[in-house]
Formats: structure tokens, sequence, C-alpha cells
């Protein structure tokens, strides 16, 4: 038996020939200096693809490309990353970045495969800092090439 999902379910999607043009023209806000560029995400997949734990996906609603994804598995461990996340400008302060952080954590504990999320924010950028906070990541004092490392024990 199929369930059905509401129209406004997210879904994962991975990156493949179907999406790959439509995720390559999401683009970060024109303010904001923080997320790398899609096309260096994918270019960093791709460079680790034998090891097979970077994982880009395209984030839906419905139909509505509104985010792009990127997650790694630190090898010995079982940590998974939340490497990048990028929501364009028109998806921007309307409750993506706290659903999408939500399902990722509800999909970690559901998995079993997972002690921790881990995750990392440049200084400032004040945004994601607050809905890491309010979805449960607290800040370990460790500072990774300038950005500043947070957890979620599960």
């Amino acid at each position: 038996m199929t369930q059905h999902q509401p129209d406004d379910a997210l879904r994962f999607v991975p990156i493949d020939h179907t999406n790959f043009s439509q995720v390559l023209e999401l683009k970060r806000p024109e303010s904001e200096d923080y997320v790398a560029p899609v096309v260096l995400s994918l270019a960093e997949a791709w460079l680790y693809r034998d090891e097979q734990i970077i994982r880009p996906f395209a984030v839906y609603v419905g139909e509505q490309l509104v985010a792009f994804v990127m997650t790694s598995e630190e090898q010995g461990t079982r940590v998974l990353d939340i490497w990048r996340i990028l929501i364009p400008e028109e998806h921007v302060n309307k409750g993506y970045g706290t659903r999408i952080m939500e399902t990722m954590i509800a999909n970690a504990r559901e998995s079993k495969g997972y002690d921790a999320l881990q995750l990392s924010y440049v200084p400032g950028n004040d945004l994601a800092e607050h809905v890491y906070r309010k979805v449960g990541f607290q800040a370990t004092g460790v500072i990774d090439d300038g950005e500043i490392v947070m957890r979620m024990d599960l």
C-alpha cells in the first residue's frame, strides 16, 4: 500500500540526469556569501564519488524545487554531517530551512544508523545559527576551517 504524501511534504530526491540542470540553476541569495554555489557542491560530490559518502539531494515540495542539500558520512563513525543547505532567494523565510532540518533529524533517528548529526556554519550567518539552535543543535566549541561546528546527539 502506497502512503499518500500531502502536497506540502518535503521530498529529498538524489541528483541525477533528470534534475541536474534544474538544481544547477539554484542560486544563493545575492546578499549571502555563506553557502558555496551548487556547482561547487556537485563537483565536490563527484570528487568523492568513489568513497560513496557524499549525497547531494534536490528538495522538493510537490513539483517545486525549493532547496539543495548535501550530506556526508564521517568514515568510521555513526555521524551524519549536513555539509550544505542552499535555499534560493525566492524560498527564503518560508520555513523551509526549519522543515528541512526537522525532516533530516527525523530521518536520521528513524534509520538508527546514526548516533549524531553535525554541521558547521560561517560566523555571521545568524539565520542559519537561529534555525540550527531552534531544532536542537548545540555549538561544540570547535572551529573548523573558520566555521563554527554544531552537533546534535540522537
